[in-house]
């Protein structure tokens, strides 16, 4: 399996896409391919010895910054690492794509060259959050700020096939966020969505409040990307306010007591590190896509070289088609 990745984007590249690369060829058993500036990513290697086996370059002369505007990503920066990285996986050169870079860029990016699946609405930007009972995957994380109830609903049929195939969940419990667990809360659009979402093929459980989320009583969140975008950064930041405050309570607990409680503590912690996650899958793209954080280290870069992989052989994407077009099967039948 190959997966392409863009060595010119996040904060540290491209010395932390290639730590990111070199591990995964040696960990996971992947090829890896560099999108970016060759001789610029040739030199980091020599210089900071990382092994360059299983490492192929598409050399290209530009990249997104963040500064860019997202549509330049196909039209003032078409050689950018992004956007050639983007072609290569809809050519069958490579079986996902990983960046670190421009999220809007990457979401214009991924809709346009290898599109989205046919029939679905909008592509998702789907992060992992932490809950009491393992993660559950938040469906739409920021892509889509304004949605359709029919939106929201394909929302929840692609979170279910993600968490089957990829964190091996049987039975995905699929939640619509809103401010009450009656069917009748919400806006027009949370109301709407729960009709189409309680008779679509999937084991929805109906509304969840906000505060429930953490407790994870489902395994699949959907809602509409400006109040998703919101629950994401409430959840990193208290997250690590939650380590902080943790870490000032038991500062004066002994040496011996200290010890045992910062291990306690570095584990908590490790829940809620993106690093140890990978990225936000790009749900609806019509191939594998993740959105590493735009601070990601070689650590985050494997682990979102690793949830590309399983995204892959879980035939997340195609399993997605399919479902569609079974759907729309049925319901031409029934006509």
């Amino acid at each position: 399996m190959k997966i392409i990745l863009d060595a010119m984007g996040g904060d540290y590249a491209p010395l932390s896409p290639l730590e990111g690369a070199a591990r995964a060829v040696k960990e996971l058993g992947v090829e890896v391919m560099l999108c970016g500036d060759e001789k610029l990513i040739r030199e980091t290697a020599a210089e900071k010895n990382i092994p360059m086996n299983g490492i192929s370059v598409l050399h290209t002369t530009e990249v997104i910054t963040m500064e860019d505007q997202p549509t330049d990503v196909v039209k003032a920066k078409k050689n950018c690492s992004m956007a050639l990285g983007l072609e290569a996986l809809k050519n069958g050169e490579g079986d996902a794509f990983v960046s670190a870079g421009n999220s809007g860029a990457l979401l214009v990016g991924a809709t346009m060259i290898p599109r989205r699946i046919k029939g679905i609405k909008r592509a998702a930007m789907a992060p992992i959050l932490p809950t009491a009972t393992g993660h559950a995957i938040l469906m739409d994380g920021g892509a889509n700020v304004e949605c359709r109830p029919e939106m929201l609903e394909q929302f929840g049929i692609m979170g279910s096939i993600y968490m089957e195939k990829v964190m091996q969940i049987s039975t995905p419990r699929v939640a619509l966020i809103n401010n009450g667990a009656e069917e009748c809360k919400g806006r027009e659009l949370e109301q709407e969505a729960y009709v189409l979402m309680k008779d679509a093929d999937i084991n929805f459980i109906g509304n969840i409040e906000g505060r429930e989320i953490p407790a994870g009583i489902a395994d699949v969140l959907v809602t509409d990307g400006f109040t998703g975008n919101i629950v994401l950064k409430l959840y990193e930041g208290m997250g690590k306010f939650f380590a902080s405050k943790m870490k000032e309570l038991f500062s004066g607990v002994g040496k011996l007591g200290g010890l045992f409680m910062m291990d306690k503590l570095s584990n908590f912690k490790d829940t809620f590190d993106y690093k140890k996650v990978g990225g936000a899958v790009l749900l609806g793209i019509a191939k594998p896509v993740i959105k590493a954080h735009g601070s990601s280290d070689g650590e985050a870069f494997f682990h979102a070289i690793r949830q590309a992989k399983n995204c892959a052989d879980g035939r997340v994407c195609e399993t997605i088609t399919e479902a569609l077009a079974a759907r729309k099967a049925a319901e031409q039948s029934e006509e």
